[in-house]
Parts: structure tokens; sequence; C-alpha cells
């Protein structure tokens, strides 16, 4: 007896089957890709920065790491579900996934967030956050969520920016689509009610770093690239939130912390295309310290002391070197604060500053030193 009808099940089952290998073989490599050490767990410390929040529910055993079966099982149950539970912004209309390239490459897109209530005669100020993830991993789909907070008052439009990541492209690309993505901001501002001169850019580690270059290096032909179609617009922000970026990558391996940052394998030298030490021709390219002058927009730094996977002299750097060229700038120092810190009393800061130099709302600014039992951990 045949059973004609079971040949297109088996099919389906077996490439159902292709399917889930290729994908757990996908988190396999970001696992390695990950476990800096190579001791085939992973720490907190060495999650991106959009994964650190999830720490606890991947870590099922509770041994304080996360295996790699735990990493497996965790991505394979979880990814659909968590495309489903995207929290919406309350009060606000989001438009997902707008290419400001003129490409299909969906890291090529930026997210706009809309207060519904707003009026038309009073063009918004955007605050644009670009997210971390060692320039290798990470999105944008999280980062409307990051700066949710600050969007509630209903005075400010959001927009999360994606970026080509390491393994696609390497340095400049990124830094190009960044300020291709303030030049299509720009260029919309009237089409959405936007002030295209008011735009505050907040990014995290990687994406620290890619904010600081967007302060230090607007009209830099070299940095602002020719992608999308408004290249005769101007890559000028208003101003800069970095937390805790990368500034000077020749001199990371100077401080403490738990990743070579001069291996070819580092996030530094896969975003480079080698060894940083080997290239530094290219690499102060792409050091945000590099295009420091008077000119720059106003700085809000932070970092934490006890950061081991960007040392916090590197902010400490940057900073001291804002200064003395007389760019406004303050740095908030975390006592003992790690990789990801933040929120807490931080936010109360970052309020101050987006609302002066947005909205015009008088603000004091001066460097501090913050305990980190004053700010939420992530």
């Amino acid at each position: 007896m045949t059973y004609p009808r079971m040949i297109p099940l088996v099919a389906c089952i077996a490439a159902l089957g292709q399917v889930l290998s290729a994908q757990e073989s996908r988190y396999d490599k970001s696992f390695r890709d990950w476990d800096k050490n190579k001791d085939d767990k992973l720490s907190k410390e060495e999650l991106p920065d959009n994964t650190k929040r999830n720490f606890e529910r991947m870590d099922t055993d509770k041994s304080g790491f996360i295996s790699l079966k735990e990493h497996v099982t965790y991505l394979t149950r979880g990814s659909g579900k968590r495309q489903q539970q995207r929290p919406k912004l309350e009060g606000y209309n989001v438009m997902q996934g707008i290419s400001y390239a003129g490409t299909d490459n969906a890291r090529q897109t930026l997210d706009l967030a809309l207060p519904i209530k707003r009026s038309r005669d009073k063009p918004l100020p955007v605050i644009a956050f670009i997210h971390g993830g060692g320039w290798r991993g990470g999105s944008k789909d999280g980062g409307l969520n990051k700066i949710r907070g600050f969007l509630k008052s209903g005075m400010y439009a959001g927009v999360s920016i994606g970026y080509r990541l390491s393994n696609e492209a390497k340095w400049p690309a990124q830094i190009h689509d960044c300020k291709a993505a303030i030049r299509w901001i720009r260029a919309n501002a009237k089409k959405h009610g936007l002030d295209g001169d008011r735009i505050a850019v907040h990014g995290t580690s990687a994406g620290g770093h890619l904010v600081a270059m967007l302060g230090t290096s607007a009209g830099v032909k070299a940095m602002d690239g020719s992608i999308g179609p408004y290249t005769g617009l101007s890559t000028k922000v208003a101003c800069v939130v970095d937390y805790f970026g990368p500034t000077n990558f020749l001199r990371m391996n100077d401080f403490e912390s738990r990743i070579d940052h001069d291996a070819k394998g580092s996030p530094e030298g896969l975003l480079i295309g080698g060894p940083v030490q080997d290239n530094k021709k290219k690499t102060l390219t792409a050091d945000p310290i590099s295009y420091v002058s008077k000119e720059d927009s106003p700085f809000l730094i932070m970092h934490g002391t006890k950061d081991m996977a960007v040392p916090y002299n590197q902010s400490v750097i940057l900073y001291s070197a804002l200064k003395k060229i007389g760019v406004p700038s303050a740095l908030l120092t975390v006592t003992g604060g790690g990789h990801g810190v933040g929120g807490g009393v931080l936010n109360e800061h970052l309020q101050t500053f987006f609302d002066h130099h947005l909205l015009k709302k008088s603000g004091v600014f001066e460097s501090l030193t913050i305990p980190v039992t004053k700010t939420a951990q992530r």
C-alpha cells in the first residue's frame, strides 16, 4: 500500500529540521563570539547590552553563568515570542523599518515614534538612539524602549537607528549609515513635523562610540560618507549622550579589561578588519577623539569605574580632550559601575540635558561622581 500524501509531509518535516538546525548553528556562533575568555560559558558582562536584561531568565540552573544549551534553548524557544511582545509606546504612533539609505537592507533602516497628541505648529525636537553590541550584534528594535522614559512627556519625537554590523561591512560603514540616518531625519523633518536642527543622539557602548563620532566629526567628508539621497545636508547634531563608548582604540589595552582589544578577533579588530595596532592609520579614523574641535556638539558622558568591557579611562580621555578645547561637556562617573550601568539618578541628568539643549530650559551641567547604588545596574 502506498501513501502518496506522506511524501510532502516528510519533505516539510525535513525542511523544518534544516531550518531549526541552521538557526541553532547561528545561535551557537553567537555564543562563541560572546564567550570572550573561551570558558564555554557566558557571564552577564559578556552579553551584549540589549541581552543583559534577560540573563536571569536564560540562566535556568541559577549557576551564575549561561551554558551553550541554555543559550540555544532560550533563543529558539523565545525568539518568536519576543518579536510579538515588543512593547508599544503609549501615546505614540510608531513607524518601523523606514529606509534611510534608499536600499532594501533591513540594517539601514530606522524606527520613528511620533506623539499622537501634538501641535503641528510646533516642530518636535528628536531624540535618536543608537544601539550597542560591539558593532557585531544588537539591533534597532529595542531602541525606542531605551528612551521611552524621555518621550512620555510628548515633547519629543523618538528615533532608533539601525546600521550594518561588522560581519557585513567594515569601518567606516557604520558611521556612514548613522550619518545617512541623521540626514534622513533632517530631510523629512517638515513631513513629520520635526525640528531638523534639534536632534540629540544617545548611544550605549558601540552605540556610544557612534554617537561620539556624530558629535565630533560633522562635516568631515570621509566620515559623512555618500549614503542615501540627501548627501548635501548637514550631519551635525544638537547634543550627544555617550554611555561608556570606546573613544581611542589604540589605548584600550592600556587599562584593565577582560578583553584583549588589540586582538584580531576583538570587537575593535573585527570592526577595523584586523588588529588595531597593525592598522593604526585606519584605526585612528574610527576614534572620536581624532576629530575633536571647538565646533563639536555638547557632550554628556557616563561611565562606570569597574567596566571590564570598555575601560572607564576611554571616557576620561574623550572628556579631557573636549574640556581642553572648550566644548561644553560633563562626565558622570559611576563608582563601582560595570558595563551596562544606567537608569536611576542618571536618567534625571539625561532629562535635564535633553531639556536644556532641545527645549532651551535652564540647566546646570557639571562632572559628578555617582555611586552605583543610585543607578539601575542592567
